[in-house]
Parts: structure tokens; C-alpha cells; sequence
């Protein structure tokens, strides 16, 4: 069904809509983009052309930006806009009459095959729904802001929808380069308001009952657990109206610090004034020692709750519920993960006592956190919470695929985050190689998620939320890189930078784009590399241009590294994956026991006496010349044909 979509019809100019109907013509969709004046046409039309040149200038475009363009066709009357449309998605205010009025005119005029989807991000996707004749067709795209640079989207499944029209939502999502989560149940706010939500709510709280105050709620929960944003810093960026507006219309209480701003039109960013100043102030000022004192297990609480909830209502699965939070909250982990670590007994023991103390109900455990406790799956220190420990447990950060040439290729999976390595992505990558049957494996490639980064260094988010202990977790997975039994290739396009450019070092090929970027920064930062990058590199180009880097902190481009010898290629973006084949090719198809043998007399044989590595490699040939791989080369070459090694 999705195969079927070609053209998109967007109903509405603003933000989102401009937003989505670019990231549509993009994909190669045909487009219409439609609002009810032709001024807030023609002012959205404006948004996506200067997005489209923007893109283009960073290079991030496929096509030319006119090509691009020329699949967008704007109007301001409903039924042109939907009339062949395959899909239409609404991307108007969240008010649920004026949606409606909206739907029942686009049922009478677009086809009946058409899917229908709504942008809404509070609402429940049924309740628009009702205006139409065939809600079976209609479901909810919930993108984020700005949909061309967040990648998450979420699909909601209406309680009528067709499961094909999920189906063929959820493809259309993926055929634009983005996320897709999926919400199985219709519930307001759907997955990441939902956990997100509390995070400003508590805080507010908190500030109500004089248990907290601004700088500290946002110090501590940034700085000593590592959000991007504080409570209010967040409340402020996104404005306090929509707050307020988001949790009025389902009943629930507002906590009066939000209502009295909204009262006095202190909105956030948008007014200058909100729980900060921006105008006549200095806007967001919290410092890393603000947080002290606050308790951030009561906010982290209440969002692993909800995060519980709907897992054990059967709205999302655990894994889409951390894709959820990470892409659209940006979080440095998902909800489920910080609970699992947290402890699970931790968190329904804190909303048990809130509970008890203070009656309300938002402090209820979720009856699957019970559960989950009661069955003495507690989290990683049992072996068991929202996720099965037993192995190591799933791998969140890293992607990987073994294929029957015995290429293993890990891919760094933050693309959220430039690939930052945080010390789960660290102990994921250890995991797999140490855990992987190298028998089975011929030759290893590690890239980026996105063409953005192969990795922009070590999360600096981890500087202050870990043990020093845990940041030594840089240098473990860089020597288990580098003495990994089997070739290495680092496949480079975009930033590679920090603890990403020591596991460069680390490998034994080396590739990148001609566009990306090298170095180590770690200097301006007060630090140095801490993954071996001083030594490997001294060693690579000796101490002028290796002080030049470090002291300097500076990035140099492919061109440069090729030309110092730090990569073997610095090839277009173009010929980049035909250059990754031929290596890829050439090592898959030698022996393994060779290919063993000579990366460890290299490695070993640089730390070594000139005669000592000598003599390791004196051992190492003879010890070849007796395998099967040796005579069948010789046979080969007598025969003139390709060796076929074991």
C-alpha cells in the first residue's frame, strides 16, 4: 500500500506543515501544500525554499535544490490540494473541532483509497476521526519540530484503523529517511509527551511546594543526570501556554507556578520572559553547582512510571518507547533503560512513599512496574527489568549484521547525538566483539548511523553524570579494537572527532569521504584523548604534526589526513562505497589465519627491537607455510586462477 503513495497533500503552512511537505519532496514526493490564506502559503512556501538552499549549501541534498522545489505545488483551495492526493496529513492548530471541520471536508473530496493522517501531538487520533465516513483509513503521523532535522515520527494507530494503513504509514515514515515508532493504543499524547510531560509537571510541583527552585531543578537534572534540558529551561523553549493548554484539556492539574506565567502572558522564549528573563535578564544562567539538593529520583520516578505504563497497557514495547525518548526528547538514554538502571524497587518505593504522603494520584504506580518488582525483575543489577540482562542484554546503541562472507559490520547508532559514544554504546561494542564466534567473521567495518558523523567523540553529557572509573571505558574498547583477531576498517563520512577518531587509530584501514573531518579536540575541553590517542598517533606521524593536533585542538579534512598518512583513502562521497568494496572484497576473500597472523606482527612488532619483530615475523611465516591456505595459494598461482581459502 505504501508503494502506492505519490503524492502527499499537507494540509497547513505553518512550522510543521512547511516542515513535512519538505521532507516529503525530498523523498521524491509530489506535494501540495495547502492553507486557508494565501499569505501563510506563500510565508511557508518561503520557510521550505530557504530550508531546501540551506541543505543544499551543507551538501546535504541528493539533487539539486530546484529539483527539489519543483515538486511542490501550493494552493489554498482543499479540494485541489487533496483530490489526487495519496495520502493527506493536517498539520493545523491542536484544536479538535476545528480538525474535525477540516477532516469532514477533505472526506468529501479526496479519493477513497486515500490514506488520512493527522499531525496531531495531544490528541486522541479516534476523536478527529469521527468526522469521517471510513475512519479504517485514518491514522496519526506525529512528527516532530522541525521535521527536517528530528528524525522520530511517531505512528498512531487509531482504535479503527487498518492495520494495512499502518502499515503503509509506517513504510511512508521509513521512505523518508526518518524513525518510526510505533503506538499500538490511541492514547492521548502518545509516547513521548507522555513520559516527557512529567519532567516539567513534578518540577513545577516542587517549585509550588517550596522544595525546589528553578537553577537547581535544571542544574541537577542536566549536569547530575545528563538531560539536555532542564524542567523549566524545556517548559520556557517550548512555551507555557502549550503546556498548560496540553494538560487543561484532559483535566489535570496544572501546578501554579506554569498557570500564574500564563496569566501574566510570560509564555517562555516566544514573550522573553517565562521562569527565565531573556530580555531584561540573562536568560537560561544555571551553573553545574546549582543542582545540589534536589531530588531527582522524584522526577525520574514519575517518568519511569508513565514509561511503565504504557508498556504494560500495550501502547509501545520498551525498545520503542527508548527510540522514542532519545530521538524525540533527546534524551542520552531511553526511559526504560535510565529505570533498569535506576533500580525498579528504587522507583515504586519513591512513589509509593510520595503516595502516602500526599494523596495524589499522579504518584499511583502503573500496575506493570508492580508487577515487575514483585516478580523480582528489578532492573540491570537483577538481571532483569524492563529488559532480559542475561546475555548482556539488547543492544541499543550499536546495530550489527553478520554476513555469510564474514564481513561483520557495526554501525554506531546515536545518530540523534553525532554518534557520541556514551559507556553503554562502549560496553556494547566490547560485548559483541568479545562475544562474537570470530571463526565466522573474516574482516570487521565500523561506521556512523546518518551522514553526518562516523563519530563526534566521547558524549560530553558523561564528563559530569559518570564515574571517573566509567570514562576509562574509552580506552578498553579502543585495545579491544585494536586487537580485535581480524582486519578493522573505520568507514568515515562526516565528523570523526575524540574518542570516534581514537577508534579510527584503532583500526587497520581507514577510509573516509573527502568532505569529513578529523581531529582531537578533547583539548578545549580542559582534556586530553583518552583512548590511546596520544601514542597511536605520535606513532602514526610523529611528535611536530601529533603536538600540532592535540595542543591545537583543531579538525583537519580527509584530504589532509590521506596526506599525513592518518587515512589510507580520502575518496568523493560518490566513490566512497565502491573504495569500501574493493578492501571489504579483498580481505573477505583472503585467509583468515594469514590475515591473523600479519596484524598481530605488525601490532606487536612496533613496541618491539627491530630484531625481535623480526624474528615474530620469522615465526609467524613459518608457521603459515605449513597451513592449507599456504598450498592452495601456490596451487592457485601455478593454475593461474583466484585462490578459494578456507
Amino acid at each position: 500500500m505504501a508503494s502506492d503513495i505519490t503524492t502527499v497533500a499537507v494540509l497547513g503552512a505553518g512550522s510543521m506543515g512547511h516542515g513535512i511537505a519538505e521532507v516529503a519532496a525530498i523523498a521524491g514526493y509530489d506535494v501540495w501544500m495547502r492553507d486557508i490564506e494565501e499569505s501563510y502559503v506563500e510565508d511557508g512556501l518561503d520557510q521550505l525554499e530557504w530550508s531546501v538552499g540551506k541543505l543544499a549549501e551543507k551538501g546535504r541534498l541528493d539533487e539539486d535544490p530546484e529539483t527539489v522545489l519543483s515538486r511542490v505545488r501550493t494552493t489554498t483551495d482543499l479540494e485541489t490540494a487533496v483530490g489526487d492526493a495519496d495520502l493527506v496529513v493536517e498539520a493545523i492548530p491542536e484544536d479538535l473541532e476545528m480538525k474535525r471541520n477540516l477532516f469532514a471536508d477533505v472526506d468529501e473530496f479526496a479519493s477513497d483509497d486515500a490514506v488520512l493522517a493527522t499531525n496531531t501531538s495531544s490528541l486522541r487520533v479516534s476523536d478527529i476521526a469521527r468526522a469521517v465516513g471510513n475512519p479504517e483509513r485514518f491514522c496519526g503521523l506525529h512528527f516532530f519540530n522541525p521535521p527536517v532535522r528530528m528524525d522520530l515520527v511517531e505512528v498512531v494507530s487509531g482504535e479503527q484503523t487498518d492495520p494495512a494503513v499502518v502499515d503503509a504509514a509506517y513504510e511512508f515514515v521509513e521512505s523518508l529517511d526518518k524513525t518510526p515508532v510505533l503506538v499500538r493504543k490511541d492514547v492521548p499524547q502518545f509516547v513521548v509527551n507522555n513520559v516527557l510531560t512529567p519532567l516539567m509537571e513534578e518540577a513545577g510541583w516542587m517549585l509550588d511546594d517550596g522544595e525546589a527552585e528553578v537553577r537547581q531543578a535544571d542544574a541537577a537534572m542536566v549536569f547530575r543526570r545528563g538531560y539536555p534540558m532542564g524542567p523549566f529551561e524545556l517548559a520556557d523553549f517550548g512555551g507555557l501556554d502549550v503546556f498548560v493548554h496540553s494538560r487543561e484539556q484532559w483535566d489535570d492539574p496544572v501546578p501554579e507556578c506554569f498557570e500564574t506565567r500564563v496569566d501574566r502572558d510570560d509564555l517562555g522564549r516566544k514573550t522573553g520572559r517565562g521562569f527565565y528573563d531573556y530580555e531584561e535578564g540573562d536568560g537560561v544562567d544555571y551553573e553545574p553547582g546549582d543542582g545540589e539538593g534536589f531530588d531527582t529520583l522524584r522526577v525520574e520516578a514519575r517518568m519511569i512510571n508513565e514509561a511503565a505504563r504504557l508498556v504494560g497497557d500495550g501502547v509501545a514495547e520498551p525498545e520503542d518507547v527508548d527510540v522514542a525518548m532519545r530521538l524525540g526528547g533527546r534524551f542520552p538514554e531511553g526511559t526504560c533503560r535510565t529505570g533498569d538502571k535506576v533500580g525498579l524497587d528504587r522507583v515504586l518505593d519513591k512513589l509509593n512513599s510520595l503516595h502516602e504522603e500526599t494523596g495524589a494520584s499522579r504518584y499511583e504506580p502503573a500496575d506493570y512496574l508492580v508487577e515487575l518488582v514483585e516478580s523480582g525483575r528489578t532492573g540491570e543489577a537483577a538481571g532483569e527489568g524492563f529488559y532480559d540482562y542475561a546475555d548482556g542484554g539488547p543492544y541499543h546503541y550499536i546495530d550489527y549484521t553478520l554476513h555469510d562472507d564474514g564481513l561483520l559490520e557495526v554501525v554506531f547508532d546515536r545518530e540523534e547525538r553525532l554518534n557520541a559514544l556514551s559507556t553503554d554504546m562502549l560496553g556494547e561494542i566490547r560485548r559483541l566483539l568479545d562475544s562474537v564466534d570470530t571463526d565466522e567473521v573474516r574482516c570487521v567495518t565500523f561506521e556512523g548511523a546518518g551522514d553526518r558523523a562516523f563519530s563526534a567523540g566521547a558524549d560530553i553529557t558523561g564528563f559530569t553524570t559518570d564515574e571517573p572509573k566509567d570514562l576509562m571505558d574509552v580506552d578498553e574498547t579502543v585495545e579491544t579494537i585494536y586487537e580485535f583477531e581480524r582486519p578493522t576498517i573505520a568507514k568515515v563520512d562526516g565528523l570523526c572527532l575524540g574518542g570516534g577518531f581514537e577508534i579510527l587509530l584503532a583500526c587497520d584501514i581507514r577510509l573516509a569521504t573527502e568532505e569529513s573531518k578529523l581531529g582531537s579536540p578533547e583539548i578545549n575541553l580542559g582534556l586530553i584523548p583518552g583512548g590511546g590517542g596520544t601514542q597511536r598517533l605520535v606513532r602514526l606521524l610523529g611528535e611536530p604534526r601529533t603536538k600540532e593536533l592535540i595542543f591545537r585542538g583543531e579538525q583537519i579534512d580527509a584530504e589532509k589526513a590521506a596526506d599525513w598518512g592518518i587515512l589510507n583513502r580520502a575518496v568523493p562521497a560518490e566513490e566512497f562505497d565502491g573504495t569500501v568494496e574493493e578492501f571489504v572484497s579483498d580481505i573477505t576473500q583472503g585467509p583468515k589465519t594469514a590475515l591473523k597472523v600479519a596484524k598481530r606482527v605488525i601490532n606487536d612488532g612496533q613496541d618491539a627491537s627491530l630484531d625481535t619483530a623480526l624474528a615474530m615475523e620469522s615465526q609467524g611465516f613459518a608457521l603459515l607455510a605449513s597451513t592449507d591456505d599456504m598450498l592452495e595459494g601456490v596451487e592457485a598461482f601455478n593454475q593461474d586462477r583466484d585462490p578459494q581459502f578456507d
